[in-house]
């Protein structure tokens, strides 16, 4: 058996309001990301969920590089390890 990984994260993102719309289109484009909610204030909570600490940071640069992002923050990051078995065996 071998120990996997997956690395739960939530990030609040802070638009102008006025592109709210292609801000969220935008980040439901990159892998990995989900938007449960938002507000017409121009705040969006993205949900990540990958198999590494280094895809986290890489998405929030990403994120908050695109034109019209104000910043872009964790607010939440979890580890859950879990064992696989090796194809074949039961």
């Amino acid at each position: 058996m071998s120990l996997q990984e997956v690395h739960i994260s939530s990030l609040v993102v802070h638009v102008k309001p006025a592109y709210l719309q292609e801000i969220k289109q935008q980040i439901l484009a990159m892998p990995n990301t989900e938007i449960p909610g938002d507000s017409e204030e121009g705040k969006i909570i993205v949900v990540l969920e990958t198999a590494n600490q280094g895809y986290v940071t890489d998405t929030i640069d990403k994120i908050n590089n695109l034109e019209n992002v104000l910043t872009t923050f964790l607010v939440y990051h979890q580890i859950e390890h879990f064992e696989t078995q090796p194809e074949g065996n039961s």
